[in-house]
């Protein structure tokens, strides 16, 4: 991948420092998430102009006034996690998938934010992620999954919404805001160091008293029907 070789590149002599505090916060329980988070954001930001992308925020105003809220973005790749970081303005932890919760500053990051890591293959431990998820967000955490469970690769196109994602929000009663991300397929996915675009909008939240009566899976289908909207609409203005 050239737009990593070029962050590593751009970025070999701040590295260390970041990734030093990165593991401080990773490894020592007196550090808040929000510090780790800090942190994180400060490296995320400098990698994305390293490697030449732009990240362009729609709809912040969105989020939820209280903490306590997870977000449901389509999921296009590698590059997705790196969109929220940087632009995201409040804390937040991830689902990662098992295949890469071990990948050096992955790891860092994820225990820096006390991320939880799913085994796709393993339905009870899914499961457990899931209440475990729930009782985070109970106490005021936010949290990002992937409904699709995987990524696309079909580029702006969607994926079926799995329903089972949607429980954490259930149980804990919580806002669902869906997050419709658009190119960020390219910087990872394109063989390539051209300046890219990558466009994320934060959509207006389903808050408990509108889907209480819904199936998770009719949640799903909403929630993708949203995305796809927004994603129609962005693709749309950019043909005119």
């Amino acid at each position: 991948m050239r737009r990593i070789a070029l962050m590593v590149i751009r970025l070999l002599y701040k590295a260390p420092y970041y990734f030093y505090h990165i593991s401080k916060c990773a490894s020592r329980e007196d550090i808040s998430y929000e510090e780790g988070f800090r942190w994180i954001k400060k490296t995320t930001i400098l990698a994305n102009r390293a490697g030449r992308v732009k990240i362009e925020a729609h709809g912040l105003e969105n989020l939820p006034e209280k903490d306590g809220f997870i977000m449901f973005p389509n999921h296009q790749g590698l590059f997705d996690v790196l969109v929220f970081l940087e632009s995201c303005p409040r804390p937040f932890a991830f689902v990662i998938k098992k295949e890469a919760a071990n990948i050096i500053l992955l790891k860092q990051v994820r225990l820096a934010l006390g991320s939880l890591v799913m085994d796709r293959e393993d339905l009870r431990q899914s499961m457990k992620v899931i209440q475990t998820m729930t009782e985070e967000v109970k106490k005021g955490r936010n949290f990002l999954i992937f409904p699709e469970g995987t990524r696309s690769r079909q580029g702006n196109h969607t994926l079926e919404f799995k329903g089972g994602t949607f429980k954490s929000a259930v149980r804990a009663k919580c806002p669902i805001v869906p997050c419709a991300l658009i190119d960020s397929f390219v910087p990872f996915d394109e063989n390539s160091i051209r300046p890219v675009t990558v466009s994320l909008y934060y959509l207006k939240p389903l808050y408990y008293e509108e889907y209480q009566n819904m199936k998770t899976t009719q949640i799903a289908e909403e929630v993708r029907r949203r995305i796809d909207a927004a994603i129609a609409a962005h693709m749309e203005q950019r043909t005119v």
